[in-house]
């Protein structure tokens, strides 16, 4: 029997299927009225990313290029996220010139482009020998070694699009911003970020015996290790752990933030400090925006994920991690009901068998029209059955009452019945019985009788062939003789008891003897050498006068001749031949 599943129906509720609008107030961005803290200019950032046109990852050719939606961070032809496209930058990345930060004249703390170029890499940390930058690379996951031509290359021309979003970076990139209010904002979160979290790590060799940030295991001295400026000159890690604490990639290009004396790459981090909008992929400036889902988006961004209708204060239902307005609900995933042949619409619950769906109301048994919801059924034939009507119609019936064999419920904790078999026959387990005593056999030891069974003692008793010395029952190994039963330990001579089985043996008024014993108590003697003549063997025997030899033994008493078959003399009772008679 199996059981439907019923498919899990979110945003129907009255408090998942609305959302709520959410004051958003930064705390400490004015030092009194409307004057910021902080001036703050724009900075010159370098963002050179190619998306449009390009393949999605996800889609392959059901997707005919990145096509920008136009708030949406989706691509408006596969409606996948842009990052699930093959997105890449188009120039060689210095991660100052990404940030906006003017290029440090201290030459230890840059590398160009041509030593990088020159060394393999997209990106070597500054500072170091060619020998110590083999060093360091060999420290991270193969695939994360920024190599020219490797997966490496390709990890981090992700990672920057990643983990600096060029949103976050500047205003240019920014769509969802346009009051003066919400500029401020941005600048101020900006120039905060800037000053006080965000930092580029040093690798450096370290002084001395230290302990790493992340996994705890030790940093030699003299071995290579990451510093953080902005979290002390104690704090070190191996170039590996070096990484972000919620997305736990490596930082790209050793950018970082701090926060809670932890790691974050840009984008985590300014989460910690401002919502982002999941459907745009920015920030949120806006004194309002609305929670749903666990999720906050901007007033206007809780939208049906097909047809762009705005959601606030709407029941919606969630696919795929994706709102969706009702009717594009149902026209893109709702099932058809089996029985009805109607869409399942949200209002209802849609019960599910092996790519079949069914109304609640509609998934019954096609015979007795009971419902099936919580109870075991079967299908046959492309209908579906209550249990009852289904062993009823097609279970196996047993060759002894003929009723059907039950299935169980393993959820009521109901087992089914047991099945015997037995020269393509079949039973209940109480229906296979002895065909003498008539009690069940189970799984005891029985014998085949006639087609049927019987058990073992009952067979003992009524069929079984009895010793006809000791009267057992004769199980394996019996001898026969004169058409009478012995185990073969019983069936011995008469009189030294030893076994006749496979041994030389006569009787005498029908009782067994060895042929010794006979030989000594029955047979004759021979005249001349007094041993019995048994005849086993083939033994040829003479008689004379009651006298009796082997025909070994027939001989003449002096010349020893054999006297078989020819003339002889005798003497006193001893046999002589004529020569010898004479003489």
């Amino acid at each position: 029997m199996a059981g439907a599943e019923s498919e899990d129906w979110r945003g129907l509720s009255a408090l998942e299927g609305t959302s709520e609008v959410v004051d958003n107030t930064f705390i400490g961005q004015h030092d009194s009225g409307d004057t910021p803290i902080l001036n703050y200019t724009e900075p010159d950032i370098l963002v050179h990313e190619v998306d449009e046109g390009q393949s999605c990852l996800a889609c392959g050719e059901r997707c005919s290029g990145f096509t920008q939606h136009k708030w949406r961070n989706t691509c408006k032809v596969c409606k996948c996220p842009r990052e699930r496209h093959d997105i890449y930058n188009e120039n060689f990345v210095n991660i100052r010139d990404r940030l906006g930060w003017k290029r440090n004249d201290d030459p230890s703390a840059q590398v160009s482009k041509d030593r990088t170029l020159r060394e393999g890499y997209t990106w070597i940390p500054p500072g170091l020998s060619s020998e110590q930058i083999e060093e360091y690379m060999e420290q991270l996951p193969n695939h994360k070694i920024p190599q020219i031509g490797r997966p490496g290359e390709r990890y981090r021309d992700v990672q920057i699009i990643r983990q600096l979003p060029k949103q976050d970076l500047s205003l240019e990139f920014c769509k969802m911003i346009g009051s003066s209010v919400e500029k401020k904002e941005y600048d101020i979160f900006r120039e905060l970020r800037d000053s006080i979290a965000m930092d580029i790590g040093i690798v450096q060799e370290a002084p001395n015996l230290s302990t790493c940030d992340q996994c705890k295991g030790d940093i030699e001295s003299s071995e290579l290790a990451v510093y953080a400026p902005k979290l002390g000159v104690d704090m070190c890690w191996h170039p590996a752990c070096f990484v972000c604490s919620q997305c736990e990639e490596l930082l790209v290009d050793l950018v970082y933030c701090c926060h809670t004396k932890k790691l974050f790459c840009e984008r985590h981090y300014a989460e910690q400090i401002r919502p982002r909008c999941p459907a745009c992929d920015e920030l949120i400036f806006s004194g309002e925006y609305t929670k749903a889902m666990d999720e906050n988006y901007h007033k206007d961004h809780l939208a049906c994920h097909n047809c762009d209708k705005k959601l606030v204060a709407c029941r919606y239902i969630v696919k795929d991690e994706n709102p969706h307005c009702i009717p594009c609900y149902q026209e893109l995933y709702a099932h058809n009901c089996e029985e009805c042949k109607k869409p399942i619409g949200p209002d209802y619950k849609d019960l599910s068998y092996k790519d079949r769906h069914w109304h609640e109301f509609c998934f019954k048994c096609c015979e007795c029209q009971k419902s099936l919801v919580d109870q075991p059924f079967a299908p046959k034939n492309d209908n579906i059955y209550c249990s009852d009507c289904h062993d009823k119609n097609f279970a196996a019936r047993c060759d002894g009452c003929g009723e059907p064999f039950r299935g169980g419920d393993e959820e009521k904790g109901i087992e089914g019945m047991k099945k015997f078999e037995y020269k393509g026959k079949q039973w209940h387990e109480e229906c296979f019985v002895c065909m003498v005593c008539k009690q069940p056999i189970r799984n005891k030891s029985f014998i085949p009788r006639e087609n049927e069974a019987v058990c073992v003692p009952c067979y003992e008793e009524q069929f079984a062939q009895k010793c006809s010395k000791c009267n057992g029952v004769i199980n394996k190994g019996g001898v026969a003789y004169k058409n009478q039963p012995w185990h073969r330990e019983c069936f011995t001579c008469t009189k030294c008891s030893k076994e006749l089985a496979k041994e030389k043996f006569t009787s005498k008024d029908d009782q067994p003897y060895c042929a010794e014993c006979y030989g000594e108590l029955f047979a004759k003697k021979c005249c001349r050498c007094s041993k019995a003549i048994t005849g086993f063997g083939g033994t040829k025997f003479i008689s004379f006068e009651d006298r009796h030899w082997h025909s070994d033994c027939f001989v003449c008493y002096k010349c020893q001749a054999s006297m078989v078959g020819k003339g002889f003399l005798m003497n006193e009772g001893d046999i002589l031949c004529p020569e010898c008679g004479r003489n």
